[in-house]
């Protein structure tokens, strides 16, 4: 543990130790790191080390100083902007344009496969479409028949039930042709295809690629991720103990901090109703104030602070406050001459901090008039 002592700043600050009491039990006490500060510790420098410390005076201020509960959690698209793209029938992998990172139109054609079931489903789907012709004009002359009584009903029930059950696997297979984007219609007519396309679902970007040419994937089989972040949207972890203080649009102010230490905002929008039992927490679901202009990426990390509420609070700036052994300290003007200042060194009590102010929660000897060293404090003191 490092001593705290005053410091001789080179040809700056020499600093001049005076008390109500005896000089040189101050300094002893200045020097001990295990005895509290207090107001009877005076320090005193010249007003031209003030300029040339940067020093400067201030006083307590009126700071509107939020409440806040920090969480974490990651950048997130809604579940309708993501997209895995499989096949409906397995196949080998023609051809595959496409890299990470690629932007798609939906629509746009992603992979070409291969495969001789294709061929085979289009024979079936021919034959079943030819068929159909004939089992649906002999159901219909069963059904005039039996009708005048010239032919059984058992050959009329007979030729309705072949002609339904063709039909049946006639639109099936013609069904699962269209989901392939094969044209029936050129099957009808002798044109069969060994390749089929699969096309983009969606706007987005390519997050995942997991087939090469040449390769064999069934429909259980993922290709590839596609992602629209066109609407990105915060997905944080909050505590049990602190769900309950959490709203629908208060305020979020996040930051990433891996990649930059920019502060961004957002507004709480759901609030989750049941808590992972593993982690106890409670997922809550904020939506970006201002979208444009982010280059952020999915699953980022981010640190937040949702602000619950607000209080109006007598507060310093930051650098006017000095730490010492868990302790916070101020330098309060004691006394001015001509050439020098002296300060009295008055113990504090701080609160939250925001926005470059804290809080101050009991002021000690200080009072709110008088006029406080609010930066260059750290020249006279440091851990």
């Amino acid at each position: 543990m490092k001593h705290i002592v005053f410091l001789f700043i080179a040809s700056l600050l020499f600093l001049n130790l005076t008390s109500c009491g005896d000089a040189k039990n101050n300094k002893e006490t200045l020097e001990n790191n295990s005895a509290p500060l207090s107001g009877d510790t005076v320090v005193t420098i010249s007003k031209e080390q003030f300029k040339e410390g940067k020093m400067s005076l201030g006083a307590f201020s009126s700071q509107n100083i939020p409440t806040t509960i920090e969480v974490s959690g990651t950048i997130d698209v809604p579940p309708q902007n993501k997209a895995v793209v499989s096949a409906f029938s397995g196949g080998y992998i023609k051809d595959t344009p496409l890299l990470i990172g690629d932007t798609v139109k939906q629509g746009q054609l992603l992979v070409t496969l291969e495969s001789p079931e294709f061929i085979e489903m289009q024979q079936q789907y021919l034959e079943a479409a030819e068929q159909l012709h004939y089992l649906k004009s002999e159901f219909e002359r069963q059904k005039i028949l039996f009708s005048e009584k010239i032919s059984s009903e058992k050959s009329f029930l007979k030729a309705e039930s072949n002609y339904k059950i063709n039909l049946a696997v006639y639109n099936g297979l013609r069904k699962r042709l269209q989901m392939l984007h094969i044209d029936p219609k050129k099957v009808e007519e002798g044109i069969l295809n060994s390749q089929v396309s699969i096309f983009a679902p969606m706007n987005g970007s390519i997050t995942n690629i997991y087939i090469s040419t040449g390769m064999h994937v069934s429909p259980a089989d993922k290709i590839m991720e596609i992602v629209n972040t066109d609407h990105i949207h915060l997905e944080l972890s909050v505590y049990e103990k602190d769900i309950m203080n959490i709203k629908k649009d208060q305020k979020i102010q996040f930051r990433i901090p891996e990649a930059t230490t920019d502060i961004f905002e957002a507004k709480v929008h759901l609030v989750g109703t049941a808590i992972d039992t593993k982690t106890r927490t409670v997922k809550v679901h904020g939506h970006l104030t201002d979208q444009q202009d982010h280059n952020f990426s999915l699953g980022m990390f981010v640190e937040a602070s949702i602000i619950t509420d607000s209080d109006s609070v007598s507060a310093l700036p930051n650098d006017a406050i000095v730490n010492r052994e868990n302790n916070q300290y101020v330098f309060r003007l004691s006394s001015e001459t001509k050439e020098s200042y002296s300060f009295a060194i008055e113990k504090i009590i701080v609160g939250k901090n925001y926005n470059g102010y804290t809080e101050v929660v009991d002021k000690g000897g200080v009072k709110d008039s008088d006029q406080i060293l609010i930066q260059g404090g750290y020249y006279l003191l440091e851990e």
